[in-house]
């Protein structure tokens, strides 16, 4: 079993073998939306999980899937040339999901903002119920006379 530095090492150097062969040995237009967000090693050097993301709608998305699916033994096999290891790794291709949850979050904040905003313009104009001052003050001549 190797140690998990060495397979963060192989994960960032699959991660520009794979990118490389997507830009010179695919040759399909589907490719050149791929962005290649993160690669994750096992800490048997065994299996290599690629997380990418597509620019354009959902189309493009399941035709970025069709193309990794299909040259994944061409990706495999550059990949394997540009390594020094006895093993290659098996690549599985997942599309990341962070950019949508991202999108999601932000909205979230830009709801929050819009919240923060009509609750201030709603206290500029604001008064007390009461008095400005709620708490109880002695007057002058009243001395507590229990003390």
């Amino acid at each position: 079993m190797a140690d998990p530095a060495r397979a963060g090492r192989l994960a960032q150097r699959i991660k520009v073998l794979v990118a490389e062969a997507l830009r010179k040995r695919v040759k399909d237009d589907r490719a050149e939306a791929i962005t290649l967000t993160e690669v994750r090693v096992t800490n048997d050097l065994q299996h290599a999980t690629v997380y990418y993301t597509v620019l354009g709608d959902a189309a493009a998305a399941e035709g970025a899937r069709e193309v990794l699916e299909t040259h994944r033994g061409t990706i495999r096999h550059e990949v394997g040339r540009q390594l020094t290891i006895r093993l290659v790794p098996t690549l599985e291709f997942v599309a990341d999901d962070v950019p949508e949850a991202a999108a999601h979050l932000e909205e979230v904040l830009a709801q929050a903002r819009e919240r923060d905003a009509e609750l201030a313009r709603l206290r500029q104009n604001a008064t007390f119920a009461g008095e400005s001052d709620p708490y109880r003050k002695d007057k002058p001549g009243d001395e507590d006379t229990a003390r």
